[in-house]
């Protein structure tokens, strides 16, 4: 049967059609039939018009992707992360500028007297030591762009005090009884010179702590704990190497955890010689402080026993190549390992943390709680395994797993060169190095910033 109207003109074609069914005149006198003409002709548009209609919104909405984070068993962790990283990353976004990044901030460094800083590099050991971040940090602000000689442009003042130098001696003891009052010495200094601190009562200034347990200023985690942070820093920022996940009274202050200074100068020199994707020997590697009797003179135990735990479990497994003593030279073997043990030692941080990283060896970190430096910029849960102290005697079958796993994977995310820099104070200072990433972060605290609480007053 011929359904279309051949005879219809083209204008009145289209979506609409012609059945000469519903106008054969049979139909169009009775009443009760017509009624239901008008009503199958009502649902025939009806149904037209919510066709074309929803055919728009498909076409003309951005579709929603959802990653679900509530279930992910530990075995596709990694690749929910990927997935999510990739999700992320093929949005379109316009790259932020390092000021855009920064939010135009200014710092202001305070000259000091040489006895508060300069005068204490006499000793070489002072720039090159894990504590030497307090060093590395004021040399690159001083030749930063956010630095301004202008204090009252200043969101924040830099206050260079180098308590750390002198930390710890050739010998190995710590030697840190000076800090307090180099400290309070340098607060009544710039408090007479300048009014800044006394007008904001030091919460726009920044110090660095850069040794165990940070603003509390001593080596002994009782001592420090019963210490606490010096009253006259409680309101100002502290960039300190310590960090933990639970309450501590060593971090009841404002502060950015930092990581331990490693000289890039030294990594570069390694790397050229052991390449990030070359063969690595070695499965798993420690060098460091295991005691035999981890009590020492003051009846406390080194590393909560857990190096002696390894030493002991894992001494005579030719799978993992311990050593008790220092070597100079001792980077070429991170560089020539898989897996790099950092567990924790006085403190849950140690520099193991960052020469495993830069020198692309998996870091190993065995410190329950450890709060770890500028996670938004190191994707700390894809580059390092994470082991819980009560777990170190299954270590062995722990780095079996991944190896026979997703150690690529790890490997791959660990050696982005970003990942690296990000944890290397240079200097002069680099866009997404150490000193960028500290200078990000307290971009995060500019409500602490005079200047700008009094423009939005006014």
């Amino acid at each position: 049967m011929n359904i279309i109207d051949s005879k219809t003109p083209y204008r009145s074609r289209g979506f609409y059609v012609r059945m000469r069914l519903f106008h054969n005149p049979r139909y169009s006198r009775n009443p009760e039939k017509s009624f239901w003409y008008r009503f199958f002709k009502w649902i025939l548009w009806f149904s037209l018009a919510f066709y074309f209609f929803s055919s728009f919104l498909i076409t003309h909405t951005t579709p929603t992707t959802f990653i679900s984070k509530a279930i992910v068993s530990p075995s596709k962790a990694s690749r929910a992360l990927i997935e999510e990283s990739s999700f992320k990353s093929s949005t379109l976004q316009e790259p932020k500028s390092p000021q855009g990044l920064l939010k135009g901030m200014k710092v202001y460094i305070y000259d000091m007297p040489s006895k508060y800083n300069s005068d204490w590099l006499s000793n070489e050991r002072c720039s090159n030591h894990l504590f030497a971040s307090e060093v590395a940090i004021h040399k690159a602000l001083m030749n930063s762009d956010v630095r301004t000689l202008e204090p009252r442009d200043a969101d924040f003042f830099f206050v260079p005090v180098y308590v750390s130098c002198n930390f710890s001696k050739v010998n190995g003891f710590p030697d840190i009884g000076h800090a307090r009052p180099l400290i309070s010495s340098a607060v009544q200094y710039i408090s007479t010179q300048l009014p800044f601190w006394n007008r904001s009562h030091g919460s726009d200034h920044v110090f660095v702590a850069s040794h165990d347990f940070g603003s509390c200023f001593h080596t002994m985690e009782d001592v420090a704990m019963a210490d606490g942070v010096p009253e006259l820093l409680r309101n100002s920022i502290i960039l300190q190497t310590f960090g933990v996940k639970y309450k501590h009274p060593c971090q009841d202050v404002e502060n950015v955890v930092i990581p331990p200074y490693v000289s890039p100068e030294d990594v570069r020199s390694t790397l050229e010689k052991s390449p990030l994707t070359g063969r690595r020997e070695i499965f798993a590697f420690f060098r460091g402080k295991m005691e035999v009797h981890p009590k020492n003179i003051s009846g406390r135990f080194y590393s909560k026993r857990l190096r002696t735990v390894i030493w002991q479990k894992y001494g005579n497994n030719r799978r993992f190549y311990l050593r008790r003593h220092r070597l100079a030279g001792y980077q070429s073997e991170i560089a020539n390992s898989i897996f790099c043990l950092a567990p924790l030692g006085w403190a849950p941080w140690s520099p193991r943390l960052v020469e495993s990283v830069v020198l692309g060896c998996v870091p190993v970190i065995i410190a329950d709680g450890i709060r770890l430096p500028f996670p938004s910029a190191v994707p700390w849960a894809e580059i390092s395994l994470t082991v819980a102290e009560k777990d170190v005697k299954k270590l062995g079958k722990i780095l079996e797993h991944v190896a026979a796993t997703n150690l690529t994977t790890i490997q791959k995310n660990l050696w982005d060169p970003n990942v690296r820099t990000a944890l290397l104070f240079n200097n002069p200072m680099e866009e997404g190095d150490a000193t960028f990433q500290v200078l990000v972060a307290l971009s995060e605290k500019l409500d602490r910033s005079h200047k700008r609480s009094k423009v939005l007053s006014q």
